[in-house]
């Protein structure tokens, strides 16, 4: 079955709940890389939450969510697009272990100088335009409570989020607070109205615990959740892992390297071995295949740098 995200709204469109449950898409950000337990809790939840909010990013692009810690974890990364297709990708310091019972700070911000950072990226920005690049320290104990005092600081909607992943699933749930809109006295009493209805879907959605959210089906979960109100339920939004590397980014990022560069790794191992960073294809450049870059050199694009062994 495909995974899928799927957006609610409470019946007087005050408040805004959302559900993601990912197995295969989970699966492929896993492949070709052995992650110790406390990164899959960590990139999981990460990966739940930028198909989370991505869903309700309103132009053609991407946003990015990373935390860049000075722990044995260097960097988390999570892209999803517009279409909820997902990229992700770790970064370990090397000579540093990854203990089991690591969290978030302990693994991520133990000196004191970890960030969380959003960046939204229009694929198709006016000449001049760059990309918008929030920075905030890494407060909180989960990845959740990070990204929801990002919100607060950045004086976003009112936002809650519970966020879950092991070795089969990533899931997550949101629910948001919609900008209120009208005049006179009878907005005093609908931003009551909307206050109370808010207070109500925090309370419900308060009693999800991490088992359930990782164990239950979308559906089951938010009827069993918010079985008394009446939701207005969207169509079901696809969403699917994408990395797009291919042999021949790989090759252009070689030519970048330069053909000193490129030779002098040859001659020590016989072989270029190259890894993309996000989906762990490998790709391997023997001495025929190093000589042709260089006989036709083409622009290099570093889109999905990846790494070379």
């Amino acid at each position: 079955m495909t995974d899928q995200l799927k957006k609610y709204l409470l019946e007087d469109r005050s408040v805004r709940v959302q559900a993601v449950r990912l197995t295969d898409t989970w699966k492929a950000v896993q492949a070709n890389h052995d992650y110790p337990p406390a990164i899959t809790h960590l990139l999981g939840e990460l990966v739940a939450a930028s198909t989370l909010l991505a869903a309700n990013i309103k132009f053609d692009g991407s946003l990015v969510l990373q935390i860049q810690g000075d722990g044995p974890i260097a960097l988390l990364v999570v892209e999803c697009r517009s279409d909820l297709s997902l990229r992700a990708t770790v970064k370990v310091r090397e000579g540093h272990d990854v203990p089991a019972d690591g969290d978030m700070q302990s693994l991520l911000n133990p000196g004191g100088n970890g960030r969380f950072i959003v960046v939204l990226d229009p694929q198709h920005k006016v000449p001049g335009q760059q990309a918008y690049q929030g920075i905030v320290p890494l407060e909180g104990e989960t990845v959740a409570e990070a990204l929801q005092h990002y919100m607060k600081a950045s004086e976003q909607l009112d936002t809650r989020l519970w966020l879950g992943a092991d070795a089969d699933h990533a899931a997550g749930m949101l629910i948001q607070r919609l900008p209120h809109h009208g005049g006179s006295d009878a907005t005093t009493l609908s931003e009551q109205a909307a206050t109370e209805t808010w207070d109500r879907a925090t309370a419900l959605a308060t009693t999800l615990k991490r088992d359930e959210l990782l164990t239950t089906e979308i559906d089951t979960l938010i009827h069993r959740l918010f079985w008394e109100e009446t939701l207005v339920a969207f169509d079901p939004l696809p969403v699917r892992w994408h990395c797009p590397c291919t042999r021949e980014r790989v090759a252009n990022m070689l030519r970048s390297l330069g053909q000193v560069e490129v030779d002098d790794i040859l001659a020590e191992r016989g072989q270029v071995d190259v890894a993309c960073d996000f989906c762990g294809k490998p790709y391997v450049f023997d001495a025929v295949d190093c000589a042709a870059l260089f006989t036709a050199s083409q622009p290099a694009n570093d889109d999905a740098p990846p790494t070379v062994h």
